[in-house]
């Protein structure tokens, strides 16, 4: 998820090179003893003292970010009273990513990751303490968020692909499936609590609290970073021009058709599906008439599922065939959990749809996820991921707007119920192509093994 997801870690299927001298030895300090059994398997990557700082930072950080998406939404609503201004400021949001995020991705390979995500985390964190700053003062209106969120959409541009390839560094080759499964724990994690806190902080002190944390949240993650001990990085040859480095990895995403269909499928269901949730507000206080406790809560209940599912995720090896159901049933699940929360007038029916959402997307994100970096090599890494969170935002912006002016017109009933059903007809596209990974993944493993003897 973006990442939604976006932030799960990735698994590289291509061969990595033997370890050798300090940077051997530090590795196998990391991670010496035997290989953790039981319940502790599902927290295996944790013994990496990086991935440890990471975990604890991005887990502050991302608490506040749900914070302050949640304070955003209803500070929107409650300056419009708009369903069409949030599909709006969701555009503004979305739109700069998927202008920028192919170039962003050339870059993440050419560049020291862990500096990048420094810069982009403390631009985030400037950002939230202007918004913070304008609500405080009452001078806050609908075009400031706008163009935050714009911002915003910028920075998250080089910040999305640049942690998801970044990963690699904290865990190595061993320990990246759990690194995927964590993540996604962490991330819906900070899903569950996030808009709780909110909710609760909106009624008792306000609007503006929430993005004043949020800003203050950020400070974990950027210390997480100064207090990593990272092996050096060898980066990209500086001879080759950016544009040709975008069409490196164009001809690759072409060429090599389970990816192509992956991103096609994420960019189809984040961009139309997932949309559905630029309404979740509207039915809090319009139709729940639950106000924004009830919108965190709502929030929350996805959250959950998440969590569940990530748990789930983390305890299993990540077989193929494993893989593979993760698609189909996440997708499945996520699309009649839509169209029943479209159909809900209950807030228990709503919070029982949400989790469902909540446990199907994580499913089938972090499968998607886990096989696009099992088909692709080190040195494509950074631009892969810019395909995948340009595929993931891509449609988004229209979606946005698309399902703002549906709710607006028509009604947030229907707009949701046909978010569903776009979401149903990826999963049935899904079906078609099963046999398509599943030849993808028995050439890896093959090829695995022979270089294995």
């Amino acid at each position: 998820m973006p990442d939604e997801a976006g932030s799960s870690p990735a698994l590289n299927s291509g061969d990595s090179a033997p370890d050798a001298g300090p940077e051997a030895e530090a590795r196998a300090g990391e991670i010496a003893g035997e290989r953790p059994a039981g319940w502790r398997e599902a927290f295996r990557a944790l013994r990496h003292r990086n991935f440890r700082l990471y975990f604890g930072g991005q887990l502050t950080s991302l608490i506040g970010t749900w914070m302050q998406t949640v304070a955003q939404s209803w500070l929107v609503l409650k300056l419009t009273n708009s369903a069409l201004m949030l599909g709006v400021v969701t555009f503004a949001n979305y739109l700069p990513i998927l202008l920028v995020a192919l170039f962003a991705g050339v870059i993440v390979d050419h560049v020291d990751r862990r500096r990048l995500i420094i810069l982009t985390q403390a631009l985030l964190m400037l950002s939230a303490f202007a918004l913070a700053a304008l609500t405080w003062a009452g001078a806050v209106r609908v075009e400031h968020v706008i163009f935050l969120a714009a911002f915003n959409g910028v920075v998250s541009s080089f910040d999305m692909p640049g942690r998801q390839a970044f990963v690699v560094e904290m865990v190595g080759l061993e320990d990246l499936p759990n690194a995927i499964a964590l993540n996604s724990m962490m991330f819906n994690g900070a899903r569950t609590i996030g808009p709780a806190v909110a909710g609760f902080l909106i009624a008792l002190a306000g609007i503006a609290t929430c993005f004043f944390l949020n800003g203050v949240s950020y400070i974990a993650v950027i210390w997480s970073l100064f207090a990593m001990r990272l092996a050096p990085r060898a980066n990209e040859p500086r001879g080759m021009s950016m544009l040709r480095r975008l069409r490196e990895g164009a001809a690759y995403v072409w060429a090599h058709r389970p990816t192509f269909y992956l991103l096609v499928l994420v960019a189809l269901n984040s961009g139309l599906g997932a949309q559905y949730a630029v309404l979740i507000p509207v039915f809090a206080k319009n139709i729940l008439h639950a106000g924004a406790r009830g919108y965190g809560l709502l929030m929350a209940a996805q959250g959950v599922g998440a969590v569940i599912g990530a748990i789930a995720l983390a305890s299993r090896s990540g077989t193929a065939r494993g893989l593979r159901e993760n698609l189909t049933v996440g997708l499945f699940l996520t699309a009649f959990a839509i169209i029943g929360f479209g159909a809900s007038s209950s807030m228990w029916l709503s919070l029982a749809a949400q989790t469902c959402v909540g446990a199907g997307l994580i499913n089938y994100m972090a499968a998607t996820n886990t096989m696009l970096q099992l088909f692709v090599s080190d040195e494509l890494r950074g631009r892969v991921m810019s395909f995948y969170t340009l595929s993931f935002i891509g449609i988004a912006p229209l979606g946005a707007l698309a399902v703002g002016y549906l709710g607006e017109h028509f009604s947030p009933e229907a707009a949701v119920v046909v978010c569903g059903a776009l979401s149903l007809a990826c999963a049935l596209i899904l079906l078609t192509r099963l046999r398509l990974f599943a030849a993808a993944q028995a050439g890896i493993e093959t090829a695995q093994a022979v270089s294995a003897v």
